[in-house]
């Protein structure tokens, strides 16, 4: 078992650890980032964009032809909605800005469709232990849900 701390987040009548893996690609997987001054304005985009909506990211790793993000999502936004915000607004900076460089046309998207998402959260091990010990919920010796997490 891991012994990292987990930080639960909290809002007006909830707690939360909403935390995703993303990877999305610009269209026809494109190897756009190559260009250095690409790369540090959608890092810095990116950046812009998680700070408005309150999305923390914990990592963002922009590589030639893909980018990966670490994010907490408060639950109050869907995962859909985060991606189309991010796509969106990211989108229509690069095509403002690199039209010329490289070869953009205001019409069609910028990123491919589509996205690769993936929850990281409490181990489902210690999920599972928790929830096949309900009945024992009483006792002692019954694992609690929070028993790694600080809060």
């Amino acid at each position: 078992m891991s012994t990292q701390r987990r930080t639960i987040r909290t809002l007006s009548h909830c707690f939360y650890d909403c935390k995703y893996h993303i990877v999305f690609t610009p269209r026809y997987r494109g190897k756009i980032f190559k260009d250095k001054h690409v790369k540090q304005e959608l890092d810095r985009i990116i950046k812009l964009i998680c700070k408005w909506k309150k999305f923390e990211l914990l990592e963002l790793s922009i590589q030639e032809d893909h980018v990966h993000l670490c994010l907490v999502i408060p639950p109050r936004h869907s995962i859909s909605y985060t991606m189309s915000i991010i796509k969106g607004k990211s989108s229509a900076w690069v095509k403002k800005t690199n039209k010329k460089t490289l070869s953009l046309s205001d019409k069609g998207s910028f990123w491919a469709r589509g996205y690769f998402v993936s929850t990281i959260g409490i181990d489902e091990h210690l999920i599972r232990r928790y929830v096949s010990h309900q009945e024992k919920k009483n006792q002692i010796d019954a694992p609690t849900l929070f028993d790694h997490i600080k809060l």
